[in-house]
């Protein structure tokens, strides 16, 4: 697990601005990496997987790695070890153990029923909403900390859905490419999503480059985006990957608008309130399209996929808590969530504004 990366190997060229391949987190991530950068060795067996916590730093980080080779992928890592079958055999055993896990601890509910939970936003604030906390208490260096974490999806916004397009058809097809369009820019790469947050991250004196806080990264956050890319990278799972994005959509203007508030409040910057402004206005017109052309439009052409949606849309409410439960617990306590804190900077003179 040592092989030196100092120089490209023949038919492994060095990729300026590719992720580099992180530090282990335990013997399944380690041999991942390891057979990543010399393209030999042992490999995790089923049993070895088996054997971790499928929600655990470890086994996270290692699908994480494996999935960010259908994206990215990594500095000094062949392109083509996207689709070698060594490396797809162990995606599939840490896959089973990471599904098994959900599906043990969420009820079994159809798409209208977890649906009807995420459409009330409740009058109060229940202590375990993150951008409650922001709005009301949040401090520059937890706004820094939770955007470097949200970074290891929002430098990729909208790509783990998209792979969802060729499985679909019909209302659902149209409307999810609809709100991808939207994602990607509408057609003016100024405006791509993953650029406005590389932007927002500029203003909070972070660093943009795609991955840059994965070695930071708790496993409560790996598990959140793993689960984009385990539904959109299946078709079987299709259904659950509307049902996620639905999620998304469902209860992200809300959100955005506290977020919005908590970045004015703390003067980080006018990219880095602008991406969560955008989201107030164009998330509540998104989350419409989703119900009603992609779910029901799904639906009508597939209603076995009833339960499907509505695992997709509970898996994501469990992960994201468990993630917001990570983070606060560790803000209310005055630590970093992260695994080494971030440089401290000096915050902006706070704009004030009526929003």
């Amino acid at each position: 697990m040592t092989a030196d990366l100092g120089a490209a190997r023949p038919g492994r060229p060095a990729r300026p601005g590719r992720p580099q391949l992180p530090p282990l987190r335990g013997c399944l991530s380690g041999t991942v990496i390891s057979w990543l950068r010399t393209g030999e060795g042992p490999l995790p067996s089923r049993v070895e997987v088996q054997r971790e916590d499928p929600y655990g730093a470890d086994l996270q980080l290692a699908l994480y790695v494996l999935y960010e080779l259908h994206y990215q992928g990594f500095d000094h890592v062949a392109d083509d070890h996207e689709w070698a079958p060594e490396l797809l055999a162990v995606r599939r055993h840490l896959e089973a153990a990471f599904l098994k896990a959900l599906r043990a601890d969420l009820p079994a509910l159809g798409a209208q029923e977890a649906l009807a939970g995420l459409l009330t936003e409740p009058a109060d604030d229940d202590g375990n909403s993150v951008s409650h906390y922001l709005k009301r208490y949040g401090r520059l260096w937890q706004l820094r900390e939770y955007a470097a974490l949200r970074s290891l999806y929002h430098l990729k916004e909208a790509d783990p859905h998209a792979w969802v397009l060729p499985r679909l058809r019909g209302r659902a097809k149209a409307g999810m490419a609809a709100i991808e369009f939207d994602e990607f820019g509408a057609g003016r790469a100024e405006d791509i999503h993953a650029q406005l947050f590389a932007d927002l991250m500029a203003d909070l004196a972070l660093e943009t480059t795609y991955g840059h806080y994965l070695d930071l990264a708790p496993p409560e956050t790996l598990a959140v985006v793993n689960l984009m890319s385990l539904l959109g990278l299946h078709r079987s799972l299709r259904g659950a990957l509307v049902g996620h994005f639905a999620t998304v959509e469902v209860t992200s203007s809300p959100g955005a608008r506290r977020l919005a508030e908590a970045m004015r409040r703390t003067g980080a910057g006018p990219a880095a309130e602008r991406f969560y402004a955008e989201h107030v206005e164009a998330d509540a017109v998104h989350e419409q399209v989703v119900r009603r052309e992609v779910i029901d439009g799904l639906l009508r052409d597939e209603p076995d996929l009833d339960a499907d949606v509505g695992f997709g849309i509970v898996a994501t409410g469990l992960l994201e808590g468990r993630l917001a439960g990570c983070l606060l617990a560790a803000w209310r306590a005055g630590r970093s969530a992260l695994a080494a804190p971030l440089p401290v900077v000096r915050a902006r003179t706070p704009v004030r504004s009526a929003m």
